[in-house]
């Protein structure tokens, strides 16, 4: 049985190029980058390095990128962060109803500690209502976070006009690009971002280490207290390798990106114009242009997806039925829900998501066993489907 993998938006494979500098690292290059001798200035300048990458790759400057264990962390310093620091002008934040839940539950946590939060609603494609946020942000508001692009629709947001908006206010604006790096260019100067997060493993590097960029001169207080590593900004001893392979992730991305994002979309738009011929009664999730190109959500008229993603694992095909970080969850989505899905709907939908490694030949597999699992779970699905 051969195995595919289409569950890319919740990890990719690490590259044979990034595992090859990780694993330098496990090797004589040990030494704590935290360290004046010569193990540790060897260290040190690999981060360095790795530090100049990751800058390089969203046109930060050096000083801007600090190192984290990974996208719930950044967006977690970023929200608490940038709230803690500023709220001396104000304690309101303005976030969108669809964002990950690592910035959703750091709002939460900000309300219990007296802050005011607004969840701006969407509308059916996934796009922020821009005429809400100019409604609700006041002179209270020093925070808008609204993510680049959401990870269970591929929906792009329009980033220019929410910073322009936010900056217009006095407000600083934070996104959550993780979904977003590797799937188009982001270029903070030119969206003119206060802070961004980003995560390695989206795109072929390391699990467990992201970055937060945070804009020169913006205030940030610390999630993690204890140490002076990352300019005093965030203790704890550096992961090395992780971060090594995160740098060299972000240089083969930055030469490749376009190229492989042609690809993946070519992939995409095929599995949805095959799918839409061969399978009646579907539903493709998101907007329909305003999209990453990896990301393919369908909603299955009638189908339970739990049901049909179990049987596409027996036939050695890798979905999800949404954020991985929500995997266990008896709970709809709530993006879906939040984009005017009923509960049934969002139940019923599945996310494929692509990589450069995949085929045609394998998607044309994909939906020959699509077709046959949906035809067999409506045949004894308690709702028939529509015709």
């Amino acid at each position: 049985m051969q195995k595919i993998y289409l569950d890319n938006a919740a990890t990719t494979k690490v590259s044979n190029e990034v595992l090859t500098e990780m694993l330098e690292c496990y090797g004589d290059t040990f030494g704590n980058p935290s360290s004046i001798h010569s193990f540790g200035r060897e260290a040190s300048a690999l981060v360095d390095k790795a530090r100049d990458r990751v800058a390089s790759l969203i046109n930060a400057e050096r000083g801007e990128i600090y190192f984290t264990s990974g996208g719930t962390e950044s967006n977690n310093w970023a929200i608490v962060g940038l709230a803690l620091a500023n709220r001396a002008k104000g304690n309101h934040i303005i976030t969108s109803a669809i964002e990950h839940k690592s910035v959703l539950e750091a709002c939460k946590r900000l309300e219990r500690l007296g802050f005011e939060v607004t969840y701006l609603p969407v509308d059916k494609t996934g796009l922020v209502d821009i005429a809400k946020l100019l409604h609700f942000i006041t002179h209270k508001t020093i925070l808008v976070s609204i993510m680049a692009a959401n990870n269970e629709v591929g929906t792009i947001q329009n980033l220019k006009a929410i910073s322009k908006i936010a900056h217009e206010k006095g407000v600083i604006f934070h996104t959550d690009a993780i979904s977003a790096v590797g799937n188009f260019k982001i270029d903070v100067k030119d969206l003119e971002v206060d802070a961004l997060s980003i995560s390695a493993h989206k795109f072929n590097g390391p699990k467990g280490v992201g970055a937060l960029y945070v804009k020169k001169g913006v205030k940030i207080d610390n999630l993690i207290v204890g140490g002076e590593q990352e300019k005093g900004k965030r203790g704890g001893t550096l992961n090395v390798p992780q971060i090594v392979g995160f740098g060299k992730a972000c240089e083969i991305l930055q030469e490749n990106y376009i190229i492989d994002c042609k690809k993946t979309k070519y992939l995409r738009d095929y599995f949805v114009n095959t799918l839409e011929k061969e399978i009646p009664n579907i539903t493709i999730n998101g907007h329909l242009h305003q999209k990453t190109p990896q990301i393919a959500s369908v909603s299955f008229n009638n189908i339970d997806a739990e049901a049909l993603l179990c049987l596409l694992d027996l036939a050695g095909i890798a979905v999800s039925t949404g954020a991985a970080c929500d995997a266990g969850s008896v709970e709809p989505s709530h993006v879906l829900l939040a984009m005017g899905k009923s509960i049934e709907e969002a139940q019923s939908t599945i996310r494929f998501s692509f990589g450069t490694n995949n085929t045609k030949e394998e998607i044309d597999y994909v939906v020959a066993e699509l077709k046959k699992d949906v035809e067999r779970l409506r045949s004894i699905s308690p709702l028939k489907a529509k015709k």
